[in-house]
C-alpha cells in the first residue's frame, strides 16, 4: 500500500512541460562561452548557469540581477511549469520588488537532465543555493526562499537547514504529497515533501499566500502551514483565487512588496542593534516596536 500511494503522489507532484519551452546552448560568439537561453530578451543582467548536483544531474538556473537589489529571491516553481514559462513573472517581480531573482528547473524539467524526484529536488536547490553564495556572493541573511506549490518541498527542505535566512514565502504550498490526495492527519514514512514537519524548524519570518478557491491544493494546507510557522508574517488569503492564478490579483504584488519592505526594516534594526552595547540595545527594545509578525 505504501509503495503504491507514494507512487501516486510522485506522479501527481511532477508534471514537466513536454516538450520543454526553451533550450540552452553556448554562445559561439562569446569568448567566455556564456550560456544562452532561447527566447530570453536581450538583458545584460541575466546570467544562465548549468549546475551539477549531488545526484549527478545538470540543472539550468537563471540569475536575474536588479542593479539596486539587496535581497535575492530563490524561487522554486510549481509542478507543471519550466523556466521558459516563468520569464515574464521574474521580470515583474524583479522590477516591482527591487530584488534579484534566482530560479532553476528541477531535474527532468526544461533543459535540466535526469528524472524528477523528491530527493533530486533537494539536491537541485542545494546546488542553486551554493551557486548563489559562491558565484554571486549572496549572503544567507540576504536570501528569501520562495516555494510555489510542489516547490514548497525543496524550499522548506533548505529553509529548515539554514539559520540566518531573511524570510520564506509559501505560495499555494502543500502540507505533504499524500495530504494533497487524501485527508489524513498523520505523517506516513512513505509520504513525500513532509512540509508539515519541516516548517517547525524554520527560524525566519514566513509569509503564506493561498487562494480560497484552490481546487488542487486546498486552502487548509496554507492555513495549517501558517499556524505551524514559528515566526508568522501576515498571510495573504486571496479571495476567489485558484491554484495557478494568484499572480493576476493586484493584492499579490502589493502584499509581496509589503513583505520585502518589512524584511528590509527588520534587517536594518538588527544591524543597528549589533552595533550597540547591551545597555543601549535593551533600552532601544523598550521603545522600538517596529515589527509584529502574526495576525493584524
Amino acid at each position: 500500500m505504501g509503495n503504491v500511494t507514494s507512487s501516486v503522489a510522485a506522479r501527481f507532484a511532477f508534471f514537466p512541460p513536454d516538450p520543454p519551452t526553451y533550450e540552452v546552448y553556448k554562445d559561439g560568439e562569446d569568448d567566455d562561452g556564456r550560456l544562452v537561453f532561447t527566447g530570453l530578451t536581450a538583458d545584460k543582467n541575466v546570467r544562465v548557469h548549468l549546475l551539477e548536483t549531488k545526484g549527478g544531474n545538470k540543472i539550468v538556473a537563471t540569475f536575474w540581477k536588479h542593479p539596486f537589489g539587496r535581497f535575492t529571491i530563490l524561487y522554486s516553481h510549481g509542478n507543471a511549469a519550466d523556466l521558459g514559462q516563468m520569464q515574464e513573472l521574474f521580470i515583474e517581480l524583479r522590477a516591482h520588488l527591487r530584488v534579484n531573482i534566482m530560479s532553476y528547473d528541477y531535474s527532468g524539467y526544461g533543459a535540466s537532465s535526469g528524472k524528477p524526484s523528491e530527493l533530486n529536488t533537494y539536491y537541485d536547490i542545494e546546488a542553486v543555493y551554493n551557486c548563489l553564495k559562491n558565484e554571486h556572493g549572496v549572503k544567507e541573511e540576504d536570501v528569501i526562499l520562495y516555494g510555489q506549490s510542489v516547490g514548497s518541498g525543496p524550499t522548506l527542505h533548505l529553509a529548515s537547514r539554514l539559520q540566518r535566512l531573511r524570510g520564506v514565502v509559501l505560495h499555494s504550498a502543500i502540507l505533504s504529497g499524500i495530504r494533497v490526495l487524501y485527508n489524513v492527519k498523520m505523517t506516513f514514512w512513505f509520504d513525500i515533501f513532509k512540509n508539515v514537519d519541516k516548517i517547525r524548524n524554520v527560524d525566519c519570518p514566513v509569509l503564506v499566500i493561498h487562494g480560497t478557491e484552490d481546487d488542487i491544493v486546498d486552502w487548509s494546507h496554507g492555513k495549517r502551514l501558517w499556524e505551524l510557522a514559528k515566526e508568522k508574517y501576515d498571510p495573504l488569503w486571496v479571495k476567489g483565487g485558484g491554484h495557478c492564478n494568484l499572480e493576476t490579483y493586484p493584492e499579490y504584488i502589493k502584499h509581496l512588496r509589503k513583505f520585502v519592505n518589512a524584511m528590509e526594516k527588520l534587517s536594518f534594526t538588527k544591524e543597528n542593534r549589533s552595533r550597540l552595547g547591551p545597555t543601549d540595545s535593551m533600552s532601544e527594545s523598550k521603545h522600538n516596536k517596529c515589527l509584529r509578525f502574526g495576525r493584524r
